[in-house]
């Protein structure tokens, strides 16, 4: 499908839950709404502009009657999405800035704000309902869990917070012990078990629900950059959105980059939302468009692809027995926070870059990894220590206490990048 040209830049993107619409929420205050179809075409729907300062985040209720806007300007927005019209605000909902909103029970959403303030509201009431002041920095992103009636929240303070809407205490039930790094996106896989985070190192941390929220079961290195965006697109594939600008799909359990399936150029991918049906993948980044990308025939090749691959390897075992691994797995990395002290110059002396400038961006389907040279020495690259180069985040805080450095050990299978 072709770019939707917006002329600002998007700071976050939601589709209806029962049509083929998206809407935009722009630097400008601006709140875009567009019709699309299968063809590729797309047609403006509507514009409305409830204030002059930015809209950074949207979200739209079950039914798809009504979608909610946060601004900078600390209001909460209600727009019938029928008529293009605002028909309820709430200014200064918040004391600072508000970052994020989300949609939970029927007649409550939630909204999160730049000193790391929940608030959970219902759009019939002037007055929130109730306020959770566990986080200190700003509010990244929320997932709705369903099936327990919990909200979760991330946020720069290197810390996600697990709230029961249900109750009446301004507690939340849990929360996670601080991860050494910002935690910015969040998305859920193999039904709701499991809880994967994107990181400002580039890390993909991996909650397991039985396990509890104090730690992370696993980390997924991988990406050179932070993780801005993170979206659901099978039970146990997700989409990534990174500061280098690629959309990348990744598989959790068993950990498997999958190729890259978009690109917003140098921009930071910042926001990923996936359409009703599950076809297209919706991303925002600061190069003015809304781009979607069709990652159900992404997906689709690369399932051919590995029926192919798992066939011609069916046969070479039936002929000549089976075959030895033919590139060897790199040893593990060790990846610190110290990394992003050392000088540029450093970086450029590192043999080996973990930047996936190699591979091929492909719009409609998912390109490959650059194969490995079997005939290296692959012990001549497993004393190298990657660089992960770490962009200074724009709505990212100057963080209120120190953090003690610390290594964590991860599996290396993403060196080939």
């Amino acid at each position: 499908m072709p770019d939707i040209l917006l002329k600002n830049q998007c700071f976050d993107l939601a589709f209806h839950p029962a049509h083929d619409q998206v809407y935009a929420g722009l630097l400008t205050g601006e709140i875009k709404g567009f019709s699309y179809d299968d063809a590729g075409d797309s047609s403006e729907a509507f514009t409305v502009r409830p204030t002059k300062r930015s809209c950074r985040g949207l979200a739209i209720d079950k039914d798809g009657s009504q979608l909610f806007a946060v601004t900078k300007d600390k209001t909460l927005h209600t727009i019938d999405p029928r008529l293009g019209k605002v028909i309820d605000t709430k200014a200064e909902a918040h004391d600072s800035p508000i970052n994020r909103v989300v949609t939970c029970m029927p007649q409550m959403i939630a909204t999160g704000d730049d000193d790391g303030i929940v608030k959970l509201w219902d759009p019939r009431v002037s007055t929130h309902i109730r306020a959770y002041t566990r986080h200190f920095d700003f509010i990244s992103d929320f997932l709705w869990l369903e099936d327990k009636k919990s909200l979760v929240s991330t946020s720069g303070d290197g810390t996600l917070t697990v709230m029961d809407v249900r109750a009446k205490k301004t507690e939340p039930i849990a929360q996670s012990i601080d991860q050494e790094d910002e935690m910015l996106s969040i998305a859920a896989i193999k039904q709701n078990s499991k809880i994967v985070v994107g990181t400002q190192l580039g890390m993909l941390s991996v909650f397991n629900r039985k396990s509890g929220w104090d730690d992370c079961v696993d980390r997924v290195p991988g990406h050179p950059q932070s993780v801005d965006a993170i979206a659901t697109i099978t039970d146990d594939v997700i989409a990534t959105g990174s500061s280098d600008g690629f959309i990348r799909m990744v598989q959790i359990l068993p950990n498997k980059l999958l190729g890259v399936v978009g690109d917003h150029g140098e921009f930071p991918v910042e926001r990923l939302k996936l359409s009703r049906d599950g076809k297209w993948l919706g991303s925002a980044s600061h190069d003015e468009i809304l781009k979607l990308t069709d990652v159900g025939n992404a997906l689709e090749d690369s399932d051919e692809d590995d029926d192919d691959t798992r066939s011609q390897t069916h046969q070479s075992e039936s002929v000549d027995g089976p075959s030895e691994r033919e590139t060897p797995m790199p040893e593990d990395l060790v990846v610190s926070r110290t990394n992003r002290k050392r000088s540029a110059q450093e970086s450029d002396e590192n043999e080996e870059d973990l930047e996936t400038t190699a591979l091929e961006v492909k719009q409609g389907g998912i390109s490959e990894p650059p194969a490995r040279d079997t005939n290296d020495d692959p012990s001549s690259s497993s004393d190298l220590e990657p660089e992960i180069e770490v962009p200074k985040k724009k709505q990212a805080k100057k963080r209120k206490k120190s953090k003690k450095s610390r290594s964590a050990d991860v599996s290396g299978f993403f060196s080939g990048l």
